[in-house]
Formats: C-alpha cells, structure tokens, sequence
C-alpha cells in the first residue's frame, strides 16, 4: 500500500476512534444528568412542591415521575427520557423549570447546567493535566515558609498536595506514613485510619469532600486522575460509595473546621483557599490571635517535624 494511503487510513481510524470516545462521553454525562435528576426527586415531599400526599404509602420516596414532570411543566414521556439519558438536549428554560420544580439551590442548578451542557456537546473536552500542572513555583514554595506557623499547602486539581510546610503535615495526623505519591487530602478523609479521629465532624467532613469531587467531575469528566480517584473511593470506603448515590454538589469555599488533633488537642481552624494556574489551589489555615485555637495552632507549630 502506497504511503499516502497508509496516512489516510490512520487518519480515518483516529476520526472514528475519536468520535467512538466522544459519543461515549456524551452517554456518560447524559447518564449523570439523569442519576443527578432522580436523586433530587427522590428527596423531596408532595407537600414541598404543593401537591398532596395521596392514598396509602408510597412505595418508593420522593416524587413520582409524573407529579416532577407536571410541576415542571413537562410530559411524563419528555421527563423520562431524561431521567434515561435518552434525552440530551434540553432547553434553557426546560432546565430552568426543573430547577425550580426540585427546589434546586444556585450551586445545584448550575450543576444541573454543566450536566446538560456536557450530555450535548456544548462544553469544551476538557484538557488533561499537565506535567507542568504538578510543579510548584518557587514563589509558592517561599509563601508557605512565610504564612507559617500556620498550616498551608498546595493541591492539584483531585486534591494531591504538591507541597506543604511542615505545620500542615502536622496537622494532618499521620499522612506522612503514605508515601508523596499518595499524599492526597480527599483520599486521607475517607481511607485514612486517623481521619476519623481527627475530622471532629467526619460525617461532614466526608459529605462536602464527596460534593465537592461531585461538582470536579462534572467540570472535568475527561480527567484521568480524577476517574482513578473516584474508582479507588468506591471500592475502599463503604461511606464514600453512599455519598457519591447521593448526587450532592458542592465547590470548596472557606470555611471553619474543627480537628481534634492526638497531639495539641480540639482546635477549630478557618480556611481560606486561593486559586493559582494550572489547576493548583493554595489553602492556608489560620486562627484569631489571643484565643484558644491560636494557641492550640502555635503549639502544633512547636511540635511539627518532631518525633
């Protein structure tokens, strides 16, 4: 075969292997979108959207399909389809009845938003990381060392800490045991076996941890990393695979949490996360001056690298 030829059929097998995997992006999303729609469903009462009990008990909670689909103004048919995932193209305004037929808050209908933009081609496939998205600048490097004694690191974009002064290993009780490659702070609230201990709201903890993943992977369904992260939750943590049934969203944001921690004792802490390229995000744990959280983080900061 001439080489030309050769050239053309590679190409024709690269397009048809693409649009293979993009057809199998676009079911998949379509697939979350209508998983996202039943568990919203599933947890709202008749009396909540202004319609009544009924007859008898209900076999399964939450609405009926067609009690959603009447709220929403929508045919029962039309409702289905999107709960099947056979449906991918839904409307601006059809989203929008949804959300206000679920009782959606912002952050669950822009997620509602990103599901149906993904399940119809309309978002951008997302890139992959980088090599350069797991380097720190030194810059970044030199902030933790300044901010210190409070605990700061850098994650990536699945929560791996690329880099972390000495306070906030501390901090983290006992994630120094696991080698750098597997340093991962959603990985440590749920497979850890300190994390339980530490986290003095676990079942919090572990609830905005699995939201927030919940929320990554609509934003980034293509991501490698954040698909093994994902698969390795599932079949480790019986706790983590019940969260993720649930479809809740979350972002990260500040906010203050409490630690007990084996060595400095209870200390609640207030995050503040920044944005840096590449995906990365810096999170810096701070406490007022003069109280007792201050105190329990300078001693933490006294014990940190120690014995």
């Amino acid at each position: 075969m001439p080489a030309f030829e050769k050239t053309a059929v590679f190409l024709a097998a690269t397009r048809l292997v693409s649009a293979a995997a993009a057809g199998a992006r676009l079911v998949f999303m379509a697939n979350q979108m209508g998983e996202f729609l039943r568990a919203r469903r599933a947890r709202l009462r008749p009396a909540e959207v202004g319609l009544p009990s009924g007859p008898g008990p209900r076999r399964t909670p939450g609405l009926r399909r067609e009690e959603l689909a009447a709220v929403a103004g929508l045919s029962i048919d039309y409702y289905i389809r999107l709960e099947q995932g056979k449906e991918t193209n839904p409307s601006g305004p059809i989203l929008d009845g949804l959300a206000r037929a679920l009782l959606l808050n912002d952050e669950e209908q822009a997620h509602l938003y990103t599901l149906a933009n993904q399940a119809a081609g309309r978002t951008a496939r997302s890139p992959a990381p980088s090599p350069r998205s797991r380097t720190v600048r030194p810059g970044i490097r030199q902030l933790l060392e300044t901010v210190r004694p409070y605990p700061a690191y850098v994650l990536s974009r699945t929560s791996d800490i690329l880099a972390a002064n000495q306070e906030a290993l501390e901090l983290f009780s006992g994630i120094t045991d696991w080698p750098l490659v597997r340093r991962n702070t959603i990985r440590y609230a749920f497979l850890h076996p300190a994390a339980r201990d530490l986290f003095a709201d676990w079942e919090e903890a572990t609830a905005s941890t699995a939201a927030h993943l919940r929320a990554l992977q609509a934003d980034y369904p293509d991501d490698p990393e954040l698909r093994e992260l994902i698969a390795e939750l599932r079949a480790g943590s019986a706790e983590f695979a019940a969260l993720w049934q649930r479809h809740d969203v979350r972002h990260r944001r500040g906010t203050r949490k409490p630690f007990r921690h084996p060595r400095v004792g209870e200390l609640t802490l207030t995050t503040e996360i920044l944005h840096l390229a590449d995906g990365q995000r810096i999170t810096i744990y701070q406490a007022e001056p003069g109280t007792r959280d201050h105190d329990a983080m300078t001693l933490l900061a006294l014990v940190a690298g120690q014995p």
